[in-house]
């Protein structure tokens, strides 16, 4: 999915950050990288032990982040770069939700910090999290964060393809989350469960619905410095790889790829073909009121 190149960016609108250097690869990660993963997880609602395996042990320390926003001016660099991407896709996300939220639902939008950070770990009101988390969202400081390296290791680890509307897809649904927040959701469900039918996976599950009403709107939502649309109509290709991006992060998927078995009791995210189904209800509709995934029946969900 391609920004229109003319569209003006401001590089501000994201923050970058460095826990300092990666350290030598521990099997499952060390007991700290663990028990940071598991208290974001508690923190947050969201499990996030499925991507620990393989990762980089903590070395401390704090450097100079490496990520270079200074180019990030305009759709064309959004379309080079994959930092510039992130900076565009946050400014229409922004956009569409300003429209969207007061239009459907009658409630304000609210930016959410955008935090890109490289290095070993980050620090954030939900607790430090390692390079083994991956994008989440902070309910506790309204910050969306993302591990630079999270798009290549969607790619070898979780078997999904890297590809732009597959990037924007991810970031779609922690900005998903913040439009949850924005609405309650996120201080009115009980995430603390998991198993098919809990409220982790209805949260999720809608945050997926969320990501697909942005695609519904982001070809003809205009950037509000230029007049032109943020980005070009999505082909069937491109959406196929959103698909793709959802299907590899499901529950049971990851499941497989990392032990074999499948275990729906322990599902905080939903079953690829449910992420699938509920990113495709929003991009078809458009529509809010159609992502309820806490008025659906566990039998439908």
């Amino acid at each position: 999915m391609s920004f229109n190149r003319n569209i003006k960016l401001d590089p501000n609108r994201v923050q970058t950050r460095s826990g300092g250097g990666r350290g030598a690869a521990i099997g499952g990660g060390s007991i700290l990288a663990v028990l940071a993963v598991l208290l974001l997880s508690q923190v947050t609602g969201v499990d996030l032990s499925g991507l620990l395996g393989g990762q980089d042990a903590a070395s401390g320390g704090s450097t100079a982040s490496t990520i270079d926003t200074s180019m990030c001016t305009s759709g064309d660099a959004a379309n080079k770069y994959t930092q510039c991407r992130m900076i565009a896709t946050a400014e229409s996300l922004d956009a569409v939700w300003s429209e969207q939220l007061p239009a459907q639902v009658g409630t304000a939008y609210a930016e959410p910090g955008f935090v890109l950070w490289d290095g070993q770990s980050v620090s954030t009101a939900c607790g430090s999290a390692t390079s083994a988390v991956g994008p989440f969202y902070c309910p506790g400081d309204s910050n969306v964060y993302l591990d630079m390296s999270f798009f290549s290791d969607m790619e070898s680890t979780l078997g999904a393809q890297d590809t732009p509307l597959a990037e924007e897809y991810i970031v779609a649904h922690e900005f998903g989350h913040h439009v949850q927040n924005l609405l309650g959701v996120m201080g009115s469900t009980d995430r603390s469960r998991s198993g098919a039918d809990s409220d982790s996976v209805r949260t999720e599950l809608q945050a997926d619905c969320y990501a697909g009403v942005w695609v519904h709107y982001a070809a003809t939502t205009v950037d509000p410095d230029t007049g032109t649309a943020f980005l070009v109509e999505p082909t069937q290709a491109e959406i196929a790889t959103a698909i793709n991006a959802a299907e590899s992060v499901g529950d049971d998927h990851i499941q497989q790829r990392s032990s074999g078995t499948v275990n729906s009791d322990t599902w905080t995210h939903g079953s690829s073909e449910q992420r699938v189904r509920w990113f495709t209800t929003g991009m078809e509709s458009g529509s809010l009121e159609q992502c309820n995934t806490f008025a659906v029946a566990g039998s439908q969900l």
